[in-house]
This record gives structure tokens, C-alpha cells and sequence, in this order.
């Protein structure tokens, strides 16, 4: 899930010449070029002025004029719904290569009024770090540039840049040593500035919690265009950006995070089950196991359309041999069925590509790869489970997952690490006493055809799984967005409003949050449809 910046409103008064003779077509068009033009040459010579060194800063900008500007756009942004030719386009992409660069932009940006986005992995589930629905003109920062990884073995801890990938970080991690790993997501191509900034859980979050619970420092731009550490932020902003969100309080540059032990072997599996082999009242069971078994054991659920029935993979990762798993699923989960045949063995790095679809055999090389993933149409949704669904309640989604194409249902379990922590610990509030994470997908590939049946889908089957789920409020994941909660409106954040959403994501955490925003960027510089708001002041 990426970072998230916005930026005040581009100043749009235009000297104007006397050319009252030719057509107005041809005004608007001179215009509206003259104007991006000096937008985009202020803002190099203002990058020149505020940069430590002169740099040909015209390399790192891409205009809709620049034959690369569409690929380097669709190449950063994961959502192909928010890459349509009818979506909002920047005005330009800038790429810097250094921290300083990063730094002299949002010194630029205010200074000349303009309104940006910044993009580390381009995962946000709305676009809202490529794609601006309140400002039609904007500029988008891309981190892609940035993404050295430092791995300090001795000390388990390694600096990561913001534009690095899971992968990246989860490759150099066993370029070092095959007996440490990060507890950060399962998809390898998420870029970690933002991805921390949410929470960020992964197969071992009921080993280690989420990523930000291995958090040590970490180097921002803040609302004044400092570069600051931990010690220089203070614990309070330290607090916020380490699952606050992206966007709201400044842009990541560098993560220090803490390595965490993982053994030499570990053991991976899929076990599937349709409604026809009794998926229902195994699903019920899982329920009932997969938050309070071992803490080194993770089995998520997959619940997908196939032909005409429902089918149910059981996903899981042991931080450990066959053997062991065996013993501890014939004692806690022996309705699986689970057999030596159906485990492999393997190392952790291998378990990354297995948990990541990559097929049997690749090279863990792979992982250094530009893009991972391929790419699609999708809408998604989330929820936190603290109580067993009924069968009954599962028997009314099964109804529902059977009527779209191609939908997809994730449920993750927590527990473990998780109930260690209180729910203020970290802006992240979803913790003891949460069985579950249920993320709900529809994805599809026939472009906007279909779009209103597609949401319309994801929407319905949201509603239907209120009475099932977390209440008052009804919690949702961050680092899964989603805008129909509301979204702020052009120039304006109020508290009232984006607690709709702030509750949802945060709990009373938002509260504490929209107090730092007050505090370190009164003049709300980061901001973005679904950012913190400050207090008037």
C-alpha cells in the first residue's frame, strides 16, 4: 500500500498578450501550454536552487509530451481502473535520485503552489498517489529511483529506501543470511514507504506482528522541508507514520527496520476444498484454530469462483520442519486432513515465491524485478472478524461469490503477537481480540465495460457481511482503501467529515493523529482524499 502527498493548488494567473484576434481554441490552447510549460521549468529552476548540487533535473521530469511519460506512469501505478485514458493525468512525473531531491521538490511545491502526489510502489487500492479526483491540475513524485537497501547482519537491521520493493528488501535480507527475514506483506512488488506507513502484515504477523512493530527509525521530508530522524521528529510524528497512513504527515525516505530470525527450514502448503468436500463446516472450524494455534503457524484462506462451486484453499506457512506442522495439526486442526504429501519443505526466501504464485524453481533473483505482478482491474474492501462467522452467514456469501466473474475473498489470521499489543501501541488499533482480516476483490480485465457491476458487486457483498463483523465502528484496513467511505473535497480537510473515515481506519487512534497533524503541518502541505485533517486553527 503506497505514500500519499498533496500539496497546495497551482497558481493559475497567466500573463496574457494582446492576441484578442485569433480563436478562442486557439487562446485556451496556447495558454493551457504556456502554462504547464513555466510550471515545469519553475519548478527545474527552483529544484537548481534549493538542490545541493546543480543537476540536469530535466532528465528526471516526464511530460505528457515525453514518449516515456505513459509507460512510466503505468509501470508505478497497480490499479489499471485509475490508468484508463479517462482517469486524471499529472501535468508532469518527477524521479528524483536523492534524498536532497525529494526535499528541494516539497520546498518547491509550496513555494510555487503546486499540488502533488508521491508514489513509492503505486499500490494504493484508490490510485490516490497517481491519481488526483479533487485537483485537476497536479504532479506526481515518483520514488522509483530510490531504492537502495543497507543489510547490517551483525546488528539484524537494515536502511530501506522508500521506493524498495518487499521484494527487494526480502532478496538482500538472503543475500546476507538465509536464517533472517521481515514481517512485511506477501505481495513482493508493494513499495515500502508506503506500505510500512499502514501497518503492513505478512505470513509471519502472528510470529512478529506487523512490519511497524519492527520499525527503529526512520528519515522523513516534513511539512518545511527538513529532512528528519527519529531523535529530530520526536516520538509523537515517530508514532504517527508508523501506521497512520501515507500522506498525511510527510514523505518517507528511509526505513530502519529490525531484522527478525527465521529458520533454515520452514514448510509451506495448499490444501483446497470445495462447498462439495464440505468446505462450509471446515471453514467453520478454521475459525475457531487458525488465531489461537502456534504462533509460528499462518494458514490463510482463498475463497474463489470455480465453474459453478465455491473452492476454499488453505495457504499456510511453518516456521518449521513437516514434521512438526504434521504434529500440531493432527492435535489443533485435524479436520484438514493435512498429509506429508501435501507439505514441502523449503527455505524462507523459496516461501516468499511460493506464497508470491511465482512457479516451482525460479530464482529468487526475480524478486529484484522492475514489476511482479500482473496487472489488473479491481476494486477491493476490508474488514476485521472478532467473532466466528456463522454458517449460515457463510452459506449467504457463498450465494453471492457464485454470481461474479472473478472474485476473490482472503481471509488472514491474527492472534499470536498480535494480542500483545494494546491497541494505541501504533496508530494500527486491530489487535487482541481480532480473529481475522477479511480483504474482498473483484477484479476483471474487460476494462470499463462493466465497472458499475463490478462495484456494485463489491459493495453488496460488503453489506451483507455487516452483521458478521467488527461494529461501532466497523473497522477497515488503511493499506486497503476505500473512497466510498467519503473523501475530502478540494481545499478543504475537516475533522468532522474525515472521521467517517478516520474511525474506521484508526479507532480512537485518529483522534491522537489529527492532534499531530495539527501540530507539524498546521497548513495541511501533505494532504490527499483520505488524509488526516488538522484542527482549524
Amino acid at each position: 500500500m503506497p505514500q500519499k502527498q498533496r500539496v497546495s493548488n497551482l497558481n493559475k494567473k497567466t500573463m496574457l498578450s494582446p492576441i484578442s484576434h485569433l480563436p478562442l481554441v486557439v487562446i485556451l490552447l496556447s495558454l493551457s501550454l504556456a502554462t504547464s510549460a513555466t510550471h515545469e521549468e519553475s519548478f527545474v529552476r527552483c529544484l537548481n536552487l534549493n538542490s545541493d548540487r546543480t543537476f540536469p533535473f530535466n532528465s528526471l521530469i516526464y511530460t505528457p509530451n515525453n514518449p516515456s511519460f505513459s509507460s512510466v506512469l503505468d509501470s508505478s501505478g497497480q490499479n489499471k481502473r485509475l490508468l484508463e485514458p479517462s482517469a486524471p493525468k499529472p501535468k508532469f512525473i518527477f524521479t528524483p535520485t536523492s534524498d536532497s531531491h525529494v526535499q528541494a521538490a516539497v520546498i518547491c511545491s509550496k513555494k510555487l503552489g503546486i499540488y502533488f502526489t508521491v508514489l513509492s510502489g503505486g499500490h494504493d487500492y484508490e490510485g490516490v498517489s497517481y491519481v488526483s479526483e479533487t485537483e485537476s491540475l497536479f504532479i506526481v513524485i515518483d520514488l522509483i529511483k530510490l531504492r537502495e537497501i543497507k543489510v547490517d547482519i551483525e546488528s539484524n537491521t537494515a536502511w530501506v529506501q522508500a521506493g524498495a520493493t518487499n521484494g527487494e528488501l526480502y532478496y538482500r535480507i538472503y543475500e546476507k543470511s538465509s536464517v533472517h527475514g521481515f514481517p512485511a506483506g506477501v505481495c513482493t512488488s508493494l513499495g515500502l514507504g508506503g506500505h510500512i506507513t499502514g501497518g503492513a502484515y505478512g505470513t509471519m504477523v502472528r510470529k512478529y506482528g506487523l512490519a511497524v512493530d519492527n520499525v527503529l527509525d526512520a528519515k522523513i521530508v516534513d511539512a518545511e522541508g527538513r529532512i528528519l530522524d527519529r531523535e529530530a521528529m520526536g516520538e509523537d510524528l515517530f508514532w504517527a507514520i508508523r501506521g497512520g497512513g501515507g500522506g498525511s504527515f510527510g514523505i518517507i525516505l528511509w526505513w530502519k527496520i529490525k531484522l527478525v530470525p527465521v529458520p533454515s527450514t520452514v514448510t509451506v502448503f495448499t490444501v483446497n476444498k470445495t462447498l462439495e468436500q464440505g468446505a462450509t463446516k471446515l471453514l467453520q472450524r478454521w475459525q475457531e484454530v487458525a488465531p489461537y494455534v502456534d504462533e509460528n503457524l499462518f494458514i490463510r484462506i482463498h475463497i474463489q469462483r470455480t465453474q459453478r462451486t465455491v473452492t476454499t484453499s488453505y495457504n499456510a506457512l511453518f516456521l518449521g520442519e513437516a514434521k512438526s506442522l504434521l504434529g500440531i495439526m493432527k492435535k489443533s486442526f485435524p479436520e484438514l486432513g493435512l498429509t506429508r504429501k501435501d507439505c514441502l519443505e523449503t527455505s524462507w526466501i523459496k516461501s516468499v515465491l511460493y506464497f508470491a504464485g511465482f512457479p516451482s524453481g525460479t530464482n529468487p533473483q526475480v524478486l529484484l524485478g522492475k514489476s511482479l505482478m500482473k496487472k489488473t482491474f479491481f476494486k477491493g474492501k476490508s474488514d476485521f472478524v472478532r467473532e466466528p462467522i456463522p454458517e449460515t452467514g457463510l452459506e449467504g456469501l457463498w450465494k453471492r461469490v457464485v454470481t461474479e466473474d472473478n472474485p476473490l475473498i482472503v481471509w488472514s489470521p491474527y492472534g499470536g503477537r498480535m494480542e500483545q499489543f494494546s491497541e494505541s501501541d501504533t496508530p494500527f488499533p486491530y489487535r487482541k481480540g481480532t480473529r481475522f482480516i477479511s480483504l474482498y476483490l473483484s477484479l476483471w480485465q474487460d476494462g470499463d465495460k462493466n465497472v458499475a457491476k463490478h462495484i456494485d458487486w463489491i459493495r453488496n457483498v460488503h453489506n451483507y457481511m455487516a452483521p458478521y463483523v467488527s461494529s461501532f465502528p466497523r473497522g477497515q484496513y488503511v493499506n486497503y482503501r476505500d473512497l466510498d467511505l467519503g473523501v475530502n473535497t478540494k481545499n478543504s480537510t475537516s475533522y468532522i467529515e474525515a472521521s467517517v473515515w478516520g474511525y474506521r481506519y484508526f479507532k480512537n487512534n485518529y483522534d491522537r493523529l489529527v492532534k499531530i497533524k495539527t501540530k507539524v503541518d498546521p497548513q495541511n502541505v501533505f494532504r490527499h482524499e483520505q488524509s488526516i485533517p488538522p484542527l482549524p486553527v
